[in-house]
């Protein structure tokens, strides 16, 4: 079959950290001279997608529209609105988490937030995160933007935003609902936004644990790439295999997929 859609995820794919990967960026270009609809669809809280397309042009030869890019931060306050509670919280995060959710019309409230969002902080220390337990054990409605417990850089894998809310999960006993890849929210969203139908999209990733699981889970087709954060030897013993599996982007062939 020839997909029709691809939901694509960007860290360990298309570039790792501020290293290049010619290979991806030579796969988004031949999606946009096929002109096959794409979603770059990131677990990324600490950019606003202005600044990932920015970054994307400037960076890695992309140019890609505004409208291609859907972060854990633009599901996060989908979520949030949907859910309609008052307007009131508590982030832990980077700027572009806390100024998207404020200019979604929330207000920053510590001593007794309705919701307390938790992303990828550079600077988390002790204070925030008591700040944050106290709020969630006063009954805030804990969400963490994705569960990625490492994230991929050129310095290796770091610890991620999933680190951050595990240590939270354990001080409060509260499960957080998380909202990026492999749950179900940000892939909704992302399947609405392409208007697909599930079964003519492919989920495109180098990660088992978020981005294959996030098609597997939502009944999307994979393609796992052995760029990034799942390595070639752990392939043979995953419990589900992605669709697809390529040690470069550069083997794919669109006329036949």
């Amino acid at each position: 079959m020839t997909y029709k859609g691809y939901l694509i995820d960007l860290d360990g794919t298309i570039y790792k950290g501020k290293d290049r990967i010619p290979e991806g960026e030579a796969f988004v270009h031949d999606l946009q001279k096929r002109g096959i609809p794409y979603l770059f669809v990131t677990n990324n809280t600490t950019r606003t997608p202005e600044s990932v397309q920015e970054m994307l042009a400037m960076q890695f030869n992309i140019d890609t529209p505004v409208s291609t890019i859907y972060t854990a931060t633009l599901a996060t306050i989908d979520y949030m609105n949907d859910l309609g509670l008052e307007k009131s919280v508590y982030v832990i995060g980077e700027e572009g988490l806390k100024e998207a959710i404020q200019a979604a019309g929330y207000l920053e409230d510590k001593e007794n937030p309705a919701y307390v969002v938790v992303g990828l902080d550079w600077q988390v220390d002790y204070e925030k995160l008591a700040t944050a337990t106290l709020a969630i054990q006063k009954g805030a409605h804990f969400i963490g933007t994705n569960p990625d417990l490492n994230i991929p850089t050129e310095r290796g894998l770091l610890p991620g935003a999933g680190s951050i809310n595990t240590l939270l999960e354990a001080a409060t006993r509260v499960n957080p609902v998380y909202i990026g890849k492999p749950n179900a929210i940000i892939m909704e969203k992302a399947v609405e936004h392409l208007g697909l139908a599930r079964e003519d999209l492919l989920m495109v990733g180098d990660n088992y644990l978020t981005d294959i699981r996030a098609g597997i889970d939502n009944g999307i087709p994979t393609l796992l790439v052995t760029t990034g954060f799942t390595k070639p030897e752990e392939v043979p013993n995953l419990p589900i295999a992605p669709t697809h599996v390529l040690s470069s982007l550069a083997e794919w062939n669109f006329d036949e997929n």
